[in-house]
C-alpha cells in the first residue's frame, strides 16, 4: 500500500488499525480473548494487529487501556494516553500523556487532542484517572476522527471535516446511559463531523459470560443488531457507512463525494 492511500481494519470492540500516511495507528488495543468478566465472542486478532506505530488511548478503563495488549505492541511506538494515566505504563518508554487541546507531531502525522464526554477514570475509587479523549490525525493527505468513548455533550461541528470517522456505536453491558452513544446518535455525529466514510465500532465483540442466554433481549439491542442499524440511521447521509466484520481490512477509495439521498 502506498504512502498516499488509506485504509482501516477493524480487530473488535474499539480496536481499529488505520493505515495513514505510510503508518499504522492503532486504537484502544484490546487484543485478548477475555477481559474481567467479558467474553470476547468474536476471532482472536492475527499477531500484526500489535504492529504499531502510534498507539491511541482513549480513556483508562480496562476495555481500552489494556495493559497485557499495550505490552504486546511493537517496542518503539509512540503510546498516547490520557494524562494522569502514565503510571499505568511506566513499563513502556514511549508514552506520551496527553490532554484535550493538545496538538503534536508525531509518527509523522499531526494529532488534535479532543474532549470526551465519558467516565475517566480507571475504576470507580481509582488513584489512576485522566480526562476522556477523542483524536483527530491527519497526514497532510488523509484525516480520522476517533471520539474514543463519548456521549453526545460535546461540540462535535469543532471537530472539523475528516475522511474516515471510526465511531462507538453499542456497549457490553444492560444500557448505554448518556456516555455512549447509540446507532442513530453515532450517525448524527458523523454527520455533524463531516466524515466521508463511518465504521462502527464498540459493538459486537465483548459480552458478559453468560448474560446473552439469560438476558435475550439486552443481547440482541446491544450486541448483535447495534451494526445494521447504524447503517439504516446513516442511509441518505452524506457519508458512507462500512460496517465491517473482525477482521476485515477495507482500502478507501477516493472519487466524487455521493450526494446526500442519492443511493449511489
Amino acid at each position: 500500500m502506498s504512502a498516499e492511500e488509506l485504509a482501516v481494519t477493524w480487530w473488535g470492540h474499539a480496536t481499529a488499525t488505520v493505515e495513514i500516511g505510510g503508518r499504522r495507528i492503532v486504537t484502544d488495543p484490546v487484543l485478548s480473548s477475555r477481559l474481567l468478566h467479558l467474553r470476547r465472542y468474536a476471532d482472536q486478532p492475527v499477531e500484526r494487529a500489535a504492529e504499531a506505530d502510534l498507539v491511541l488511548v482513549s480513556h483508562l478503563h480496562h476495555d481500552h487501556c489494556h495493559r497485557p495488549s499495550l505490552r504486546r505492541v511493537s517496542p518503539g511506538a509512540t503510546v498516547l494516553l490520557p494524562r494522569g494515566g502514565e503510571r499505568l505504563l511506566r513499563d513502556r518508554a514511549d508514552v506520551r500523556p496527553v490532554q484535550p487541546g493538545d496538538r503534536l507531531d508525531v509518527a509523522g502525522v499531526r494529532v488534535t487532542v479532543l474532549p470526551a464526554h465519558h467516565d475517566g477514570r480507571r475504576l470507580p475509587g481509582s488513584h489512576y484517572r485522566g480526562p476522556a479523549l477523542g483524536f483527530r490525525v491527519e497526514d497532510g493527505e488523509h484525516s480520522f476522527w476517533f471520539p474514543g468513548d463519548t456521549g453526545s455533550q460535546v461540540d462535535f461541528d469543532a471537530v472539523g471535516a475528516v475522511d474516515l470517522a471510526l465511531v462507538p456505536i453499542g456497549g457490553w453491558g444492560h444500557s448505554l446511559g448518556d456516555e455512549h452513544l447509540d446507532p442513530v446518535e453515532a450517525a448524527e455525529a458523523v454527520t455533524r463531523v463531516g466524515a466521508r466514510w463511518a465504521v462502527p465500532v464498540h459493538w459486537g465483540t465483548f459480552f458478559p459470560r453468560g448474560l446473552r442466554h439469560v438476558a435475550r433481549r439486552t443481547h440482541q439491542h446491544f450486541f448483535v443488531t447495534p451494526g445494521e442499524r447504524f447503517a439504516e440511521a446513516m442511509a441518505g447521509r452524506d457519508a458512507e457507512a462500512l460496517v465491517l466484520a473482525h477482521g476485515e481490512r477495507m482500502v478507501l477509495t477516493f472519487g466524487p463525494r455521493r450526494s446526500p439521498g442519492s443511493g449511489e
